[in-house]
């Protein structure tokens, strides 16, 4: 025990040996605190009930708070302080303790103040005892007693009904609806949420009982939950007249109300308070014990619940926008086109997602448009989610094919130091002719929406997704190419969009498809109404959109246009334009002749590099007419005219010239400024034929 502080209240050298035999009888502990020193004094009893053994016990009452859950120690040490503060004599009350075993028990405990002549309380003379077989008892008398039975229902349905509730909205509509007030046996109710020293009043009712100028109040003002946060003790008002003498200011605006009693609890979470609800009653005068009791215990139970949605949406709010920083500020104007992006945060989720999409403006007036979802609902994948969305960037701005991107991007991802993968779909589309070329790695089908409004899904033969296919060594990605008519519109998604607990995925893709033709024309619109689909839907999943729109009015075609520039001693840049010539092929239509014209305009492509210096520039176009032809055209700054010559029997060159002639229908030289173009045409079917 330590050492008494001078002047300190003495007691008996042998105390406590000789207890009063009463108290011992009924296993009561008996205490003495010095309120000068700060020592309390408790006998073996007393010990007992806290569970403490005399050698863990040093005289010093915050030794014992180790028993006391805080918010009960709290409550209990505001008691005591009011007990002191207002000049009364005795106190009472039942707290909880937690045993070495971890579990709760209820004490109840009693102290007489003790004051000297000035009035100045020194000392606190009192008992302690175990109640839990006591209230137990109790609890059990109240099986026969419907009123008992109702009110312990009401804490007991209540809380079962805030355990669903996931926002400080959620909490609000519960309470202030017809079943939360009927439930609570409240004509009406406030509350209001402790903010930076002030209390705001979020909720109050029935409609017009909202007091001017209370929306915000001080705690230290003169209104009954200013005086609940400020004193952590509940403020029973048992009748009108108590109500109009204790809250003079706040009385006249509700009084014809007809309010006959009221109950204002302090909310009390984390050992802080964090609040205060009011409840107010008509045709009721006073409460019971018990009624107080439950009134407590419903606050307790409302003030977790409320701590729990402020702590989610703090965090949602910092996931979502954490996951907005990582996804692209804005999104470029391409000529040619409409892009709408959003993007959707799990509605029941805190954790950040990997979903993203991206538009990247590429030469030649093209764009790559990325929609991805990295595995997982977590900082990581967020991380991870970052990480790709750039270098998948900087490939495609690069200017490598999209399949070239999608395997270097698995690579990298393949590289990075994490167990994710993630799905991908990139397509890179000229607007000016309408070719898109889209490469899948694992990810969902896209769907295109014609100008008439009609959608359907696009099947894309795909690859594993990212980082499974550098690790298995399968980094082929198959090239898909359709040509975008003006007016129809890409639709890009994850599989938030799609996916629904206990569905099919085709389930899924057929109400998308229904959804996308009957939603509105407008771009923007239709993005948002898709959102609002999936959000009445509910769900625990990140959904990333981005629609691609060509411009412009359906009609007949002149033909099309694409170009590129090869480097000399450019390995990739000659793989991207044979891979431009394919696709210009295949969206065009060149019907049976498509591998003459990939083969010839190849040769032609080989030989400018080989003989020239400077590189070239390649030209595919359709020409229309009288018959319809496609065009392809390489271009050099070399005027050296080039000539067909005889390759001989076991010859490996020469024979370039003579596959155009043998190939094409027709070619031919046309000397430039700065050069020379070499050019064949094929003839090929009609659009309407393919």
């Amino acid at each position: 025990m330590a050492e008494r502080a001078a002047g300190a209240l003495s007691l008996p050298d042998d105390w406590p040996a000789h207890a009063d035999t009463s108290l011992t009888l009924n296993r009561m502990g008996c205490f003495d605190w010095d309120l000068t020193s700060g020592l309390m004094h408790m006998d073996a009893l007393g010990l007992d009930v806290f569970d403490l053994r005399p050698d863990e016990y040093d005289g010093r009452p915050a030794t014992l708070g180790v028993r006391v859950p805080p918010d009960e120690g709290v409550r209990l040490d505001t008691m005591v302080a009011q007990a002191l503060k207002r000049g009364v004599e005795h106190y009472g009350a039942y707290f909880r303790i937690r045993r070495r075993d971890g579990t709760l028990r209820w004490t109840h405990t009693q102290g007489n103040v003790q004051r000297d002549e000035g009035g100045r309380p020194v000392r606190i003379i009192g008992i302690v005892r175990d109640a839990t077989q006591e209230l137990e008892d109790a609890a059990a008398r109240m099986d026969v007693d419907d009123e008992r039975r109702r009110q312990t229902s009401v804490v007991e349905s209540t809380t079962a009904a805030l355990a669903h509730a996931r926002t400080v909205e959620d909490i609000i509509e519960l309470l202030k609806g017809a079943r939360g007030l009927k439930l609570l046996g409240a004509a009406s109710l406030v509350m209001g949420l402790l903010e930076s020293g002030r209390i705001h009043l979020v909720a109050e009712g029935p409609e017009g009982s909202f007091v001017p100028g209370t929306r915000y109040t001080r705690v230290d003002e003169q209104y009954p939950m200013s005086e609940v946060v400020r004193t952590l003790a509940p403020r029973f008002i048992e009748s009108a007249q108590d109500f109009a003498d204790s809250y003079p200011v706040l009385w006249p605006h509700i009084s014809g109300l007809g309010i006959s009693s009221a109950a204002y609890l302090p909310l009390i979470a984390q050992a802080r308070p964090i609040g205060a609800l009011g409840l107010l009653y008509r045709d009721k005068h006073g409460f019971t014990a018990d009624e107080r009791n439950v009134l407590v215990a419903l606050g307790s139970s409302i003030a977790q619940s409320l701590a729990r949605a402020v702590l989610y949406e703090q965090e949602h709010d910092l996931a979502e926008g954490l996951q907005q920083a990582m996804l692209p500020r804005r999104i470029p104007d391409v000529p040619g086109s409409q892009i709408a992006v959003r993007y959707r945060s799990a509605r029941f989720g805190r954790d950040i997602g990997g979903d993203w999409y991206d538009v990247i403006p590429l030469p030649s007036g093209r764009v790559g448009a990325v929609i991805g979802d990295v595995q997982g609902h977590d900082t990581h994948a967020a991380a991870v989610m970052g990480q790709l969305r750039i270098v998948l960037r900087a490939y495609a701005a690069e200017g490598h094919t999209p399949a070239t991107v999608m395997a270097r991007a698995s690579v990298f991802l393949d590289e990075l130091d994490t167990d994710r993968f993630a799905t991908c779909t990139y397509a890179e589309a000229d607007l000016t002719t309408g070719v898109v070329q889209i490469v899948r790695a694992g990810h969902v089908d896209p769907l295109i929406r014609d100008h008439d409004g009609s959608c359907r899904r696009l099947p894309v033969p795909g690859g594993l997704p990212l980082g499974l296919s550098a690790e298995f060594g399968r980094l082929e990605y198959p090239v898909s190419t359709l040509e975008l008519d003006p007016g129809q519109t890409l639709l890009l998604y994850t599989d938030g969009l799609v996916e629904q607990p206990g569905a099919d995925l085709d389930d899924g893709m057929q109400l998308l498809t229904s959804l996308v033709h009957d939603g509105p024309r407008d771009l923007q619109l239709l993005a948002d109404h898709l959102c609002e689909v999936v959000d009445d839907r509910g769900g625990d999943d990140d959904v990333a959109l981005l629609l691609l729109r060509r411009k412009g009015a359906l009609a007949p075609q002149a033909g099309g246009r694409l170009r590129q520039h090869v480097a000399q001693n450019d390995p990739e840049g000659l793989r991207s334009a044979r891979h431009m010539v394919r696709a210009a092929v295949r969206a065009w239509g060149a019907g049976g002749r498509a591998d003459e014209i990939e083969l010839v305009a190849d040769e032609m492509i080989t030989n400018a590099l080989m003989h020239t210096d400077g590189g070239a520039v390649v030209t595919v176009r359709v020409l229309t007419g009288a018959r319809r032809r496609l065009k392809v055209e390489v271009e050099d700054r070399s005027s050296a005219l080039p000539r067909r010559r005889d390759a001989g029997e076991d010859g490996v060159s020469g024979r370039g010239l003579l596959l155009v002639d043998r190939l094409s229908d027709a070619w031919g030289v046309e000397s430039r400024g700065s050069g020379k173009s070499v050019w064949c045409d094929f003839a090929v079917p009609d659009r309407s034929a393919r």
